[in-house]
């Protein structure tokens, strides 16, 4: 049994933090609302996962000195727009040789920087990891089966955190390309949104199956030039949670698609979500890291202009339908 805080009350930090409880660990779950921690001591549950209940050995707080002193793993789930600050305010209770588990998906704005760099260099005193992979909290909060990747720079590390989350219900695999699964998360969201477009402007099965398909192509294409790996992008953290986040209703990224799709602005669609829809985040992101590694991302260029000038989704998809003739695969050769 190890001492776990689960840092961020939402969705999935609290399907983790009954993950954890379950497999036998002392879990404090830390809220940075008093009167949502409040409310959940008093019900047992949270808004965003009705019918869930949340174990009496899930300790509650908003007191982060409470959640994060004197344990031996942290789990940080806040969304990626607040990651370096609250690694900030976490500064202060991390002693050294704390591990720090990054379970939240985007890119930092401005520094373009993966949420473990953040970890990294806000508190060096901690060993960073990420868990990432196809995991609605919906499913994972009800112990449905799930599949996910440890990353770590450290293969005892990996396996460490590996037998602490791994259960009946919830199989854990581990890598060492912590880049390429941080890469994954973040930019399939922006291929979700897209997925979602098309799904709200009444496309069929043929059009997801190819943003799908063409989208993670995108995603390899510039993960491997950052330094992934090909085969985290074939793998549960790449194809795997994009098929997910394209496919369910449970994705907020699909659910702000579907609505940009029919014709809602951006403002509009994330109020009507009313959860962080990370893709919104990521997606400038994810164009000022192809222009900097000079990678061509046409649909997730076609998703900033929709998010962001104001670009009609039917011109947009007109856009990527007409675009220059070319090869699948440029490595599968001709018969001479």
């Amino acid at each position: 049994m190890k001492k776990i805080g689960v840092i961020g009350a939402g969705s999935w930090g609290t399907a983790l933090a009954i993950l954890l409880n379950e497999n036998g660990n002392e879990v404090t779950l830390w809220s940075h609302r008093e009167e949502e921690a409040a409310r959940v001591r008093r019900t047992r549950e949270i808004a965003k996962l009705p019918g869930v209940r949340i174990p009496e050995g899930v300790r509650v707080t908003s007191d982060l000195a409470e959640a994060a002193a004197d344990r031996q793993v942290l789990v940080l789930v806040v969304p990626s727009k607040c990651v370096r600050e609250t690694a900030e305010k976490l500064r202060a209770h991390v002693r050294p040789g704390t591990v720090v588990v990054n379970a939240a998906k985007g890119i930092e704005a401005g520094t373009l920087f993966t949420m473990t760099d953040i970890i990294e260099e806000v508190l060096p005193q901690a060993e960073s990891a990420v868990l990432s992979g196809p995991s609605h909290a919906e499913e994972v909060a009800r112990l449905l089966p799930t599949t996910c990747v440890i990353g770590a720079h450290t293969e005892a590390t990996a396996r460490e955190l590996q037998s602490l989350f791994m259960s009946p219900a919830f199989r854990v695999y581990i890598s060492s390309d912590m880049l390429g699964i941080e890469l994954g998360g973040a930019l399939k969201n922006v291929i979700a949104l897209a997925a979602g477009i098309a799904d709200g402007m009444g496309y069929g099965d043929n059009a997801k199956a190819a943003i799908i398909t063409r989208g993670i192509v995108e995603i390899g294409r510039l993960g491997m030039r950052m330094g992934g790996k090909l085969e985290t992008f074939s793998g549960l953290t790449g194809i795997g949670d994009l098929i997910v986040t394209c496919a369910s209703m449970h994705s907020r990224n699909r659910r702000a698609g579907i609505l940009l799709g029919q014709g809602y602005s951006m403002e509009e669609a994330m109020r009507e979500v009313n959860m962080v829809v990370e893709g919104v985040y990521s997606a400038q992101a994810a164009m000022e890291l192809a222009r900097r590694y000079d990678i061509e991302l046409p649909i997730i260029e076609q998703v900033n202009h929709v998010l962001f000038d104001g670009k009609d989704p039917k011109a947009a998809v007109s856009e990527l339908m007409l675009r220059d003739t070319k090869l699948e695969n440029s490595l599968i050769p001709w018969e001479e």
